[in-house]
């Protein structure tokens, strides 16, 4: 049993016990770097696992009997039955948005591809005209019920966005949401600045100009008010192009945010290639990267944020290939990318397809949606583990081990989520006090 040093002989007091579960899935000794290769297939389980919880950390992991000989608690989750994993770390996400494009959809649908409908006007451009004319309170708004979806299915860390506003006001907007979600939501949200997502309507003549306003005034502004973490360039063929994403992300690490990339997504442009040589965080999307450029990410340690749910929406039948970056050793995360074109919020579905579309193990998958995406977001060192000293970002899931994950979907598995050791998600509580009758 892993615990801090207590002191002998009566048992400690702590605020949660978590017992019996009959695996308990630690994901431990992967702090200091993400996970690679085989290393992804190490989950660190316990079985009969308990772990105790003080003051928001973890104070102890281990076998139920060793566990409780030491720790005891007024609150404690029997996990009988069911399987314990980290809260799950969604490392890409576009979350603070207004309007919808189910319309969008239709025509997708019908064949018409994500740059036509872009081209068109339609895309991201729709989006920013209803983001732009929405109130910071009802941006806010729809942001907390989104927060409480993913909440609701194991989701405890997540990254948000901008890039819906295209204006140096609208996108500052955006990212004071992200930050005021922060401070309001259960869940951790971290933010990153993606002014360059498209050439906005005013600069549809100019897109160095446009890329000028983004490094001249943007840029400087959102470092001035601490308002993100990351800088993101949406690196793509008619949207920015290598160089000018190479300006966008020196102007972002001159003022100290750190280099995202996405990559490669509808075309084989070199997105991998530059987010290697940058020394980018995470290069995200990767569906028509060059090995080439995926073993320049795994020498440098870049991690792949894979978004299959994102791939399923764009219905060209084209996955990122998960394989072929496990065995070059890339570190691979995984990401909802929610999104008006992708409105999925639930990290279940996400492994599921990373499993079924992607050929992830469950192992795999688990990795990647906790561990390895707490390193794509800066957050390993308090996330993405069940380890001593880590928050209490803990999942109770209603399945018999592991596995479950990918072979069961469509159904919500989660039964408890506790956040900072708080319990936030209860289903057992939840359920009508009366069984459902036909009469």
């Amino acid at each position: 049993m892993s615990q801090k040093r207590g002191k002998r002989g009566a048992k400690e007091n702590a605020d949660l016990l978590v017992v019996n579960a009959n695996e308990l899935v630690t994901v431990g000794g992967g702090s200091q770097k993400p996970r690679t290769g085989a290393q992804m297939r190490e989950l660190g389980i316990i079985r009969d696992g308990s772990l105790a919880v003080k003051d928001g950390k973890i104070v102890a992991v281990g076998k139920t009997p060793e566990v409780i000989k030491v720790f005891k608690a007024e609150n404690i989750i029997n996990a009988n039955g069911k399987t314990v994993l980290p809260g799950f770390v969604d490392a890409h996400t576009h979350l603070v948005f207004a309007g919808s494009r189910e319309d969008e959809f239709q025509m997708r649908v019908e064949g018409a591809s994500y740059m036509e409908i872009l081209g068109a006007g339609g895309g991201i451009l729709r989006t920013v005209r209803e983001t732009r004319k929405a109130s910071v309170e009802k941006l806010g708004d729809l942001t907390i019920e989104r927060l409480d979806v993913m909440l609701e299915h194991g989701t405890t860390t997540v990254e948000a966005k901008s890039g819906y506003g295209l204006t140096t006001k609208d996108e500052l907007k955006i990212l004071e949401v992200v930050q005021r979600a922060n401070q309001l939501h259960a869940m951790d949200v971290v933010p990153t600045f993606l002014g360059a997502h498209a050439i906005p309507f005013e600069y549809q003549g100019s897109p160095l100009g446009y890329v000028g306003l983004v490094v001249d005034e943007m840029i400087p502004k959102v470092a001035e008010k601490g308002l993100a973490e990351f800088c993101d360039v949406f690196c793509e063929r008619g949207v920015f192009g290598l160089e000018q994403t190479r300006r966008i992300l020196s102007a972002g690490r001159n003022f100290g945010l750190k280099p995202k990339v996405h990559a490669d997504e509808m075309s084989q442009l070199g997105g991998a290639e530059l987010a290697a040589d940058f020394g980018a965080v995470s290069a995200d999307h990767l569906l028509f990267s060059s090995d080439e450029g995926l073993k320049a990410m795994a020498d440098k340690g870049v991690v792949a944020v894979l978004l299959p749910a994102a791939a399923f929406c764009l219905m060209n039948g084209r996955f990122a290939d998960a394989r072929v970056m496990v065995n070059f050793g890339v570190p691979v995360a995984l990401g909802t990318d929610y999104s008006p074109s992708c409105m999925v919020e639930n990290m279940q579905l996400v492994i599921a397809f990373a499993c079924h579309f992607m050929k992830l193990t469950s192992a795999e998958a688990i990795t990647a949606a906790t561990i390895n995406a707490a390193h794509a977001v800066g957050r390993a060192g308090e996330a993405g583990s069940l380890e001593v000293g880590k928050k209490a970002d803990v999942i109770v899931l209603d399945m018999p081990n592991h596995k479950f994950l990918g072979y069961s979907f469509g159904v919500n598995l989660v039964d408890k989520v506790v956040k900072n050791g708080r319990v936030v998600i209860d289903k057992e509580a939840q359920k009508s006090e009366f069984p459902i009758s036909k009469e």
